[in-house]
C-alpha cells in the first residue's frame, strides 16, 4: 500500500458528516503535514477549522484546495475496502482522495526547486454544506494565488467551466375556502406549482450552449396546506436553479417576478466557473495530464458547483480537476487508487512546469 493509500484509508476512517469531526479531520492532517516537516497554519472561523500549508518561496503562487467534511453515510462506510484496485468507503471520491493526493503531492514539492513559484494548500472542513465560513473567509482574507485547483472528482478530466447557484424561497399567498368548495378558494399549493411549471417554459430556461443542453431548474421543497378540509391559504416553494456561464442571475430573477405575485427571497447564489481553456495555465495542465494518462485529457462543464466559485470572486482562474471514482453521495462511493497516484504526479509535474512558464 502506497503513503498516498495510507493516507486516503486514515482520512476515510473519520465520519466528518458533522462539524465536530471534520474539525477533527483538519487536527489529523496538521499533524500528518507537521511530520512531514512542513509548516501548518490553523484558522477558525464560526467554529469552522481549516488549514493553510505553503511551500516553495516564489511570486507565482498554484492553490491547492480540498475539503474534509462528507455527506452523511451508513457506518460500514467509514470503514474503507480495498478491492479490484478500488478504494469503497464515504468520501473516497468526494473528495478524500484528491486531498489525500494533493497533502501527498505538497509533501514532495517542499522537498524540491520549485523556482518562482509556490503552492498553498488549502483544507476546509465545510464544503458540503457551501463553503460559507472556510474558503469563502480565506480567500476574503488574502489567501489567493494565480490559479487555484479543487481536487473534486472529475476523471482525471478539467472541469473548467460550472454552472452557477441561484436557489430561490418563493412565498405564496392564497385564499382559504372549505375543502368541500375549492372553487370558492384560491388554492396556495396549485399556484406555486403552476408557477414552477410556467419557470420552466421561460426564456432563460431555453438557452444552451456548447457544453450544456440547458439550465437545471429543480423543485426542490413544497410546504403548504394544514387540513385535509380547507383550501391551503399559504405554501413555500423552494427552487434551486443552476445556471450557465454565460447568463445572468439578476435577469433570470427579473424574468421569474414577471410571471408571479410571490414573494421571492434569495437563499443562496453562487457565480459560475467560467475559465479560457486556451489561457497558458489550462494547456500547461492538459498537457501534464497527457503525458501521465494514456488517455487524451478532455475539458467539460460541471452541473454542480464548488469550492472553487470563491476565487473566482478575486478574479482567480480556479478549476475542479481530480481522481476517478463513482457514485459519491451514494452507497457504493470508491475511488481508484491508480488515478489517485497519477493524480499527484499530475500536481507535482504541473507545479515544476509551472514555474518554468
Amino acid at each position: 500500500m502506497t503513503q498516498t493509500t495510507e493516507l486516503l484509508e486514515a482520512l476515510v476512517e473519520f465520519n466528518s458528516a458533522n462539524q465536530a469531526m471534520a474539525n477533527k479531520t483538519i487536527d489529523f492532517c496538521e499533524q500528518w503535514l507537521k511530520g512531514k516537516g512542513l509548516e501548518v497554519e490553523v484558522l477558525i472561523n464560526e467554529g469552522y477549522k481549516m488549514l493553510v500549508c505553503t511551500v516553495g518561496k516564489g511570486e507565482q503562487r498554484v492553490i491547492f484546495n480540498g475539503h474534509v467534511d462528507v455527506v452523511s453515510g451508513e457506518p460500514y462506510q467509514f470503514q474503507p475496502e480495498v478491492k479490484d484496485g478500488k478504494m469503497y468507503g464515504r468520501g473516497t471520491a468526494d473528495m478524500k482522495g484528491g486531498l489525500s493526493a494533493m497533502m501527498a503531492a505538497i509533501a514532495e514539492l517542499s522537498t524540491l526547486d520549485l523556482g518562482n513559484t509556490s503552492v498553498q494548500l488549502h483544507i476546509v472542513s465545510d464544503e458540503e454544506t457551501g463553503g460559507n465560513f472556510c474558503t469563502s473567509y480565506l480567500v476574503d482574507n488574502a489567501y489567493l494565488g494565480d490559479f487555484a485547483i479543487c481536487g473534486e472528482p472529475t476523471q482525471l478530466g478539467v472541469g473548467y467551466k460550472a454552472k452557477g447557484v441561484l436557489q430561490m424561497d418563493m412565498f405564496f399567498e392564497g385564499k382559504p375556502a372549505h375543502g368541500s368548495r375549492p372553487w370558492e378558494g384560491d388554492n396556495a399549493i396549485i399556484k406555486a406549482f403552476k408557477t414552477y411549471e410556467t419557470i420552466k417554459e421561460l426564456p432563460f430556461a431555453k438557452v444552451s450552449s456548447d457544453l450544456y443542453d440547458a439550465p437545471s431548474i429543480n423543485l426542490a421543497k413544497i410546504l403548504g396546506g394544514d387540513a385535509y378540509n380547507k383550501v391551503p391559504q399559504k405554501c413555500e416553494m423552494n427552487v434551486d436553479i443552476r445556471y450557465l456561464p454565460e447568463q445572468s442571475s439578476a435577469e433570470i430573477l427579473e424574468e421569474i417576478k414577471e410571471i408571479t405575485d410571490a414573494n421571492v427571497k434569495i437563499h443562496y447564489e453562487a457565480v459560475p466557473v467560467d475559465n479560457d481553456l486556451e489561457s497558458k495555465p489550462m494547456q500547461l495542465l492538459l498537457s501534464c495530464i497527457e503525458e501521465t494518462t494514456p488517455s487524451s485529457p478532455k475539458g467539460f462543464g460541471q452541473h454542480g458547483t464548488s469550492d472553487a466559485a470563491y476565487y473566482l470572486k478575486y478574479d482567480v482562474p480556479a478549476i475542479e480537476f481530480g481522481p476517478s471514482g463513482s457514485d459519491w453521495h451514494g452507497e457504493g462511493e470508491y475511488v481508484e487508487l491508480q488515478s489517485i497516484e497519477a493524480y499527484k504526479t499530475i500536481l507535482v509535474n504541473f507545479v515544476q512546469s509551472f514555474s518554468r512558464k
